[in-house]
């Protein structure tokens, strides 16, 4: 039978073998693991990329979002507005600042739903916090218009994005600034965790900058409290090798959507993220491709009898639904979809043949239905 992973997390290495051991020999030999020119180089080229000013390397990407949300003043008493569309380490990283996460719905995009922001507003919030979610970006001008009239900071947690544009602007670059993750299942992604702030902010820099290494300046001073969060060296080594195509790797990656998105546009009973360039506003690098189906379980079971791995976004839970954390608010729209939507395979290692074939295998199931 054959066999297409959700994700082969071994090709990462195995396609580049002999260039990422001579990256491993080369960093371990000059002893550079911590803070190394690999670390600033990568940093630059963070910064080149996403037309930023300023990026920090830090462990993780849920590090970035906390220590960037501190950075910005978070802090207790504060509330900050998020979708509840995204994953739990969206809302620790505020929980952790003191603050309180507070969830809104999410629209047919699977962005945070821009109408439903205002209502959620009160005399404590301090921020709005979108999940640019699936290579996706939110609607920023909205976003922005709402912030400006309550008086609101903004925080993007871009871990999915990094490359996604909102008219011609890139995630993570609006507002306080935004995270990356590159954990190794990101279109950029390392072998192990790793994450970046990235901001505009000369303040916020130098801020996260003392956060990430125990709050210490250059000369080994320590100013404020801080934490151990540095992106390893040699992590930054192999993000920088597979950088030099990551343009190209986007361009793959809307081409798979390209495929999926022709070979069931017309089907009835499945809602598909929309294609590359359906609107000049938004420019998507596909970092997953999440779809949305009635009977959702059992066309995952279809697919899995077919050799097909696909999988539940946060094991198809919404951030509102963990009650043990405190949330009770009730969010329609996203319980829905959670309940509705799966994940199909879109990586580097997926043929034209096996896309062709996961939509045969989806439309069988949905003709079968009807």
């Amino acid at each position: 039978m054959k066999s297409i992973p959700f994700f082969d997390y071994s090709a990462l290495f195995q396609e580049n073998s002999q260039e990422l051991t001579k990256i491993f020999r080369n960093v371990s030999s000059r002893g550079a693991f911590i803070m190394q020119d690999d670390l600033v180089k990568f940093e630059e080229n963070l910064v080149k990329y996403t037309n930023v000013k300023y990026a920090v390397g830090v462990a993780n990407a849920t590090d970035a979002m906390q220590l960037l949300l501190k950075a910005g003043g978070i802090s207790s008493g504060d509330e900050v507005i998020f979708c509840s569309h995204t994953m739990v380490a969206t809302a620790s990283a505020i929980a952790f600042t003191g603050a309180t996460p507070v969830p809104v719905d999410v629209g047919k995009d699977h962005m945070i739903d821009v109408n439903c922001i205002e209502a959620a507003i009160t005399p404590r919030t301090k921020a709005i916090m979108p999940t640019q979610l699936n290579g996706r970006m939110s609607n920023m001008d909205e976003i922005l218009r709402i912030a400006k009239k309550h008086n609101l900071q903004i925080y993007e947690d871009s871990a999915q994005a990094l490359g996604s544009k909102f008219k011609g602007q890139s995630a993570g670059s609006f507002g306080i600034g935004g995270c990356i993750s590159f954990y190794p299942a990101k279109v950029l992604g390392c072998f192990g965790d790793g994450g970046a702030v990235l901001t505009n902010d000369k303040s916020i820099y130098n801020k996260v900058k003392l956060l990430r290494d125990h709050g210490r300046g250059e000369d080994g001073s320590v100013s404020v409290w801080g934490y151990n969060s540095r992106l390893d060296n040699l992590q930054a080594a192999i993000l920088n090798f597979f950088f030099q195509t990551y343009d190209k790797t986007i361009e793959r990656r809307r081409a798979i959507a390209t495929l999926y998105h022709e070979n069931l546009k017309d089907q009835e009973g499945i809602f598909l993220p929309p294609p590359p360039n359906s609107t000049g506003n938004y420019f998507d690098i596909y970092q997953n491709y999440e779809i949305e189906v009635d009977r959702r379980d059992d066309l995952k079971k279809c697919l899995a009898n077919n050799g097909v791995g696909t999988l539940l976004q946060w094991g198809g839970k919404a951030v509102h639904e963990f009650r043990e954390l405190g949330f009770s608010q009730s969010l329609p729209v996203t319980e829905k979809v959670m309940r509705n939507s799966l994940m199909l395979p879109l990586n580097m290692t997926i043929t034209n043949d096996e896309i062709f074939f996961i939509s045969e295998k989806i439309k069988s199931f949905l003709n079968a239905k009807n």
